[in-house]
């Protein structure tokens, strides 16, 4: 279903316009001076972080006594590990930034840089919570205590498992989690019926995958036809361009995290 765009749906809280080439282009225009600032700010502190590889290997390993045991570090300054690239975390946060939501679920943060990109648009904002459902912890020792703050909330622990720590009301979802077919069913049939219709959701890592979750999700918006936005250089090379074409031309070029896999989606729950 190679659609690229989002057709204008109503939500019974308000009307929302749809993510699309135009409006996305539109938000960079109306927000090019704040993202700018937010840009420099997101570069410095992905460029002050460690690595939390050593961490995580060992806590998977069991490694962490024998480590401490030997006077090795188990716990290294954290590291920002971004698997979002610059378009999706821009992107993300223009649209957090116009729907001003009060109430955003994202789920899994790992590192923790989608984290401070949807912190950041609430805090423009000047109101909303940020629920962040993730196994582990890594995130809370990356994220910056202003940034959190005030506007966020970490719950530890499977998502499946913690369906009632959920908040009732959900404005916007960010899904960035375990990419297997079974996981993205259960939060099909489990977690996207909470959602109000018109509720924007975003979704990683669907292209260029063909199998496991990508390929469930894109079964679940065709057979519902559900129409959807990606700036991916695999699905919608034209769109790529074209937003990179704008950034340039605002001067928001600069790469702060130097990729262009893009493999995010955007679409309104049905």
């Amino acid at each position: 279903m190679a659609l690229h765009s989002i057709t204008p749906a109503i939500s019974s809280r308000r009307e929302l316009a749809a993510p699309g080439l135009e409006w996305v282009a539109e938000l960079y225009r109306k927000y090019a001076p704040e993202l700018a600032r937010v840009r420099d700010a997101q570069r410095l502190l992905y460029g002050t972080r460690g690595n939390l590889q050593l961490e995580r290997v060992a806590s998977c390993l069991g490694l962490r006594v024998m480590l401490e045991r030997v006077g090795l570090p188990v716990e290294f300054q954290p590291q920002l590990k971004p698997q979002l690239d610059d378009l999706e975390a821009e992107i993300s946060y223009l649209l957090l930034r116009e729907l001003q939501p009060e109430s955003v679920v994202e789920i899994a943060p790992d590192g923790g840089w989608s984290t401070t990109w949807l912190l950041s648009a609430l805090r423009a904002n000047g109101h909303g919570t940020l629920h962040s459902f993730d196994l582990y912890n890594h995130c809370t020792r990356t994220v910056p205590r202003g940034l959190a703050a005030g506007r966020w909330r970490f719950v530890q622990g499977d998502i499946r498992d913690k369906l009632h720590e959920l908040p009732g009301q959900i404005d916007y979802l960010f899904m960035d989690c375990a990419h297997t077919a079974g996981f993205a069913r259960w939060y099909l049939g489990e977690l996207f019926p909470r959602l109000e219709p018109g509720t924007v959701i975003s979704v990683h890592d669907i292209f260029p995958v063909r199998r496991g979750e990508s390929h469930v999700v894109r079964t679940w918006l065709q057979a519902h036809q559900v129409e959807w936005f990606t700036a991916s250089s695999v699905a919608a090379p034209v769109i790529h361009n074209a937003l990179r074409d704008l950034k340039r031309g605002l001067g928001l070029y600069e790469p702060i995290h130097d990729s262009h896999k893009n493999p995010m989606i955007f679409f309104r729950c049905p």
